[in-house]
């Protein structure tokens, strides 16, 4: 199990915008994969979803460092994303923590993803990041 989340994991963080055909190295034709963002049905969906997603970045990357399996064909793996975008926090770097929940036969056909949206792009945006940012401080 834990071998199957160290693969998966080596693989996704070679995909970039010029070989998200081997998505289908990853993911079953029939892969339903959700993040708090989208929620997307088959390879082809999901293939179009990445592909949009990497066409508005400058940057991407994850860096995996927690494989934890629970059962025969089931695991998270926790990350950090790292990405730049043009109009978001000045082009600088973004890191957003998160975790995966996988389940696989022999590739994945259901995959989760948890991470705090407004980390990742509310935030960063010019008049509802200073809004959120007010709200944070307000409430802790």
């Amino acid at each position: 199990m834990s071998e199957f989340l160290h693969g998966f994991a080596r693989q996704f963080a070679q995909l970039n915008k010029d070989n998200l055909h081997r998505l289908g190295e990853l993911y079953s034709d029939d892969i339903h994969f959700t993040d708090p963002l989208h929620e997307v049905q088959g390879l082809v969906q999901l293939r179009d979803y990445f592909r949009e997603l990497y066409s508005n970045v400058s940057e991407l990357r994850f860096d995996f460092h927690g494989f934890d399996p629970i059962g025969d064909g089931e695991g998270y793996l926790r990350w950090v994303m790292s990405y730049r975008h043009p109009r978001l926090a000045g082009g600088q770097v973004i890191r957003v923590s998160g975790c995966s929940h996988l389940l696989w036969h022999d590739k994945v056909y259901r995959h989760r993803d948890y991470f705090d949206a407004g980390a990742l792009l509310y935030e960063h945006l010019p008049v509802l990041g200073q809004l959120i940012r007010w709200l944070k401080r307000r409430m802790g």
